[in-house]
């Protein structure tokens, strides 16, 4: 069998890759594709697509998290593997060679996952409510030794205000390593970077370009070390982000409406799904409905589509279906934003009122998805300094609240999570192969199962069965 890396470029577009030498080199030797990914167009959802060769509709991630109705919970960015239905790559390589082997560097769902090899981010979550940053790995073992060559994980710089090169550069690096000593068959490499800027400044801004420069620099040593390695690589990316210039809050509708109801604790509101009629989980330019009574859906679809910024509202009636994402942990409704709108998951109608976890990076408390979380607040000419006199009292093993991200989702210039249009190709996700003609010019998320088996001389999925 033959080495397989796919390298999960987040970002990755035609317009990035003009500013990314070394990776258009290797896709210029090779062969290339507009890759078409599956809706919603966001992190979760495709990488489970690509993996399963299927759509939301049958691996059920609907989203980069939704509501748990069994649990009366919304909850983002879970991590046990066994959340995705569906046969993954490595079981189809593994009837026909059983002893097909799968290193995860940072992707999603990557716990309990069967893998021999995997690195994912987990901070330690002490008992005084510290949070330190690391990873999880397996084996246990590789932790101290990626820890020994390479240092601790650098979770502040994978995502926040302070998010940047580092934690990509980490994971290349330690992506050479596990290529080195553990020779999977196949690695999957997940690296983050375009995301930061292209989500901040907007794709087509100056600092977008720089960031795609600064990835590509570290993306050579990774590709020198899979071309001497003799492996196949694929480079690939979930999504294109586009700019956008609308926050469009749709759970302030919601609420105002008096569908969606609140609680309060120590003069802060908190989203109550128990009770509400209908709220909204709000993820980039996607965001799931959940209506508690089947007789209010019509209502709610009604005030929904009048939304300035909402575009579509997909319904049981076929449109849900017709996009993939028909499944049980959807919502009721599914909007879907104007190109050059987003979803906010606010609630509260006055700042006062907000939570505290909304001024921080809480990516696990919040009923939705928060780009905002990439900024300092600009309103508050001391943020920098508050944070800096965090991250000394976590030094020195103190308790801490980094309570620095806006309020104010303005600043947000890139998004994504609609489908692609034929004219959006610019904007696009595409897939680099290092094999000539591998693939065609255009190619479906739901494809790239079958693709790797072929790459790895395994055959495809359906020969399998």
């Amino acid at each position: 069998m033959r080495t397989v890396v796919v390298l999960d470029v987040v970002g990755l577009t035609p317009r990035a890759l003009r500013h990314m030498p070394r990776l258009s080199a290797f896709a210029d030797a090779g062969s290339r594709a507009r890759l078409d990914p599956t809706f919603p167009a966001v992190t979760c959802t495709v990488q489970a697509s690509m993996l399963t060769g299927l759509t939301a509709t049958d691996h059920g991630i609907v989203g980069n998290g939704w509501y748990f109705r069994d649990l009366g919970e919304v909850f983002l960015w879970r991590q046990h593997n066994a959340l995705v239905r569906g046969e993954k790559v490595w079981d189809a390589a593994r009837r026909s060679a059983p002893d097909y082997s799968v290193a995860n560097l940072c992707w999603w769902y990557a716990m309990g996952a069967d893998t021999e090899t995997l690195v994912t981010p987990r901070p330690i979550y002490h008992a005084d409510g510290r949070k330190s940053p690391d990873a999880y790995t397996r084996p246990p073992e590789l932790h101290d030794r990626l820890v020994r060559e390479l240092g601790d994980f650098p979770l502040f710089t994978y995502w926040g205000p302070t998010a940047d090169i580092t934690s990509s550069r980490w994971i290349a690096r330690a992506a050479r390593q596990v290529l080195d000593t553990d020779r999977p068959n196949l690695m999957l490499v997940y690296l983050p970077h375009l995301d930061y800027d292209h989500q901040r400044f907007g794709p087509d801004g100056p600092e977008a370009a720089a960031a795609a420069a600064e990835l590509d620099e570290v993306l050579g040593p990774l590709l020198d070390a899979c071309t001497a390695s003799g492996a196949a690589v694929v480079a690939l990316s979930e999504y294109g982000i586009t700019p956008v210039s609308r926050p469009v809050d749709i759970n302030r509708a919601l609420r105002r409406a008096g569908l969606l109801e609140v609680y309060t604790q120590a003069g802060m509101e908190y989203l109550d799904p128990w009770t509400s009629r209908a709220f909204a989980v709000a993820d980039h330019q996607v965001a799931h409905v959940y209506v508690r009574q089947p007789a209010d859906v019509a209502a709610v679809r009604s005030l929904l589509a009048g939304l300035p910024g909402v575009a579509s509202v997909l319904g049981a009636d076929g449109g849900k279906a017709g996009l993939g994402v028909d499944h049980e942990r959807a919502g009721e409704l599914v909007c879907v934003a104007d190109p050059d709108a987003w979803f906010t998951y606010y609630y509260w109608l006055d700042d006062a009122r907000a939570p505290d976890f909304a001024r921080g990076v809480e990516i696990h408390r919040k009923p939705g998805y928060d780009p905002a979380e990439l900024f300092f607040d600009p309103a508050d000419k001391l943020a920098k300094a508050k944070a800096a006199a965090t991250l000394l009292r976590k030094k020195a093993g103190l308790r801490y609240s980094m309570s620095v991200v806006p309020l104010d989702p303005s600043p947000v210039r890139g998004s994504h999570g609609r489908l692609p249009g034929e004219s959006d190709a610019d904007d696009s996700p595409v897939l680099l192969c290092s094999v000539r003609d591998a693939v065609p010019d255009r190619l479906p998320a739901t494809a790239v199962k079958d693709l790797l088996l072929r790459l790895a001389e395994v055959e495809p999925a359906d020969a399998l069965s």
